[in-house]
């Protein structure tokens, strides 16, 4: 099983988002379950997601295999 890919705050990424290709900074890691980017994120220290501030100025949440370096 590979590595987990570990971000961190600052860290500049992209990833698909509805057809087309989406660019921001991470935020935070999140390693609780928490509300975030206008919805419920079930994570946790096994399954962390990220929040993504995207260049137009928006909040995201992803899980790190869905970010790519920027």
């Amino acid at each position: 099983m590979a590595e987990r890919r570990k971000l961190h705050e600052g860290d500049r990424v992209s990833w698909r988002s509805h057809g087309s290709t989406a660019r921001g900074t991470v935020q935070e890691e999140i390693t609780e379950r928490t509300y975030a980017g206008k919805r419920t994120v079930a994570a946790s220290k096994e399954d962390p997601q990220y929040r993504v501030r995207t260049d137009e100025g928006r909040d995201a949440v992803h899980k790190p295999e869905a970010l790519r370096d920027d």
